[in-house]
C-alpha cells in the first residue's frame, strides 16, 4: 500500500504492536511520530525507523504529551493524517483482578491507563483536525477481552471494563464526526506477545489452551506482524468510507469456546 505523502502519530509506538505498525508505515512509505514511555524506547525506535520516523518520550495520561506530539510531528512533517492509540496496561500490579479482591487503585489506574490516555490523544487529535478543516482516521486499542471474557486465566474486570468502554466512546465519536470526515475505529487483539503480556506468554497452562482458543495457525499467540495488515487497511487514505467499526484480530478467539486441561 502506498503511503507516500502522510504522516501519523502512533501513541505507544516504540514497543510491542505499536512499533511493528510505525515500521510497516514507514516501509510503505509514511512519515511516524512514535511516543514512547522512555528515553530509551524512543531513541531506539527513531535509530531503527530512520529519518521518516521521530520519537518523544511522555505520558500518554498526561494531557501535554499529544499536544507536544502533534505540534513536533506538524512541525517536522506538515499534515497529519492519522493518529493510532495503542498505549495501554495491566492494572494487575494495582490491585485490578476479580471484583471482590479488586482495588479502587487497581480501577483507577487501569483505567488512566486505557481509557483516559486514548480519551485524551483522541481529543488532541480530532481538535487539531476541526483546527485545518481537514479529514483524518483515528485507529484505537481494544480487546477482545472487552466483549469476549476468559475467566479462568485472564479475571481483570476494570481492563476489561476499559476495554469495552474504548468501543462506546469510539463509536460515539465515529457518529458524531462523520460529517467532518474524520474517521474512528477499533482493533481488539487476542493474546499477542507484547511486553504487557509476558505473563501469559510464559504460563504453559494458557498456552496450551490458546491452541482450541486461539486455533489458527497452530493454535498460538500472535505476533505484532499479524496486525499490520489491518493496521494499514484502517489508516489509509483509501479507506474514506469505513468508520464505527470493531474488528477482532484474534486467531479464532471470538469464535471458539477453548479447552481446559
Amino acid at each position: 500500500m502506498n503511503f507516500q505523502g502522510t504522516t501519523y502519530i502512533i501513541m505507544g509506538g516504540t514497543t510491542g504492536l505499536g512499533f511493528s505498525a510505525a515500521a510497516a508505515l514507514v516501509n510503505n512509505g509514511a512519515n511516524v511520530l512514535v511516543v514512547g514511555r522512555s528515553e530509551e524506547s524512543c531513541s531506539k525506535a527513531k535509530q531503527e525507523l530512520g529519518e521518516a520516523c521521530f520519537s518523544l518520550p511522555g505520558d500518554a495520561c498526561e494531557p501535554g504529551t499529544i499536544d507536544k506530539a502533534i505540534q513536533m510531528a506538524d512541525a517536522a512533517f506538515g499534515k497529519i493524517t492519522g493518529l493510532y492509540h495503542v498505549a495501554g496496561g495491566s492494572g494487575r500490579r494495582w490491585g485490578d483482578g476479580p471484583l471482590h479482591d479488586m482495588t479502587l487503585e487497581g480501577w483507577q489506574k487501569t483505567m488512566d491507563l486505557n481509557l483516559t490516555s486514548m480519551m485524551l490523544s483522541n481529543r488532541g487529535i480530532i481538535s487539531y483536525f476541526l483546527e485545518h478543516e481537514r479529514p483524518g482516521v483515528i485507529l484505537n486499542m481494544g480487546s477482545v477481552l472487552g466483549f469476549s471474557p476468559s475467566p479462568k486465566y485472564f479475571v481483570t474486570h476494570a481492563y476489561a471494563a476499559a476495554k469495552s468502554a474504548i468501543i462506546g466512546f469510539s463509536k460515539s465519536i465515529a457518529a458524531y464526526y462523520a460529517g467532518q470526515n474524520i474517521r474512528i475505529n477499533v482493533i481488539a487483539p487476542g493474546l499477542f506477545i507484547t511486553p504487557m503480556a509476558q505473563r501469559a506468554a510464559g504460563d504453559r497452562a494458557i498456552l496450551q489452551f490458546l491452541k482450541t482458543k486461539q486455533p489458527l495457525d497452530g493454535g498460538r499467540p500472535g505476533l505484532p506482524t499479524d496486525m499490520d495488515n489491518v493496521v494499514l487497511m484502517f489508516l489509509h487514505p483509501d479507506s474514506k468510507f469505513i468508520t464505527g467499526q470493531v474488528i477482532s484480530v484474534d486467531g479464532g478467539w471470538t469464535s471458539s469456546e477453548g479447552q481446559y486441561g
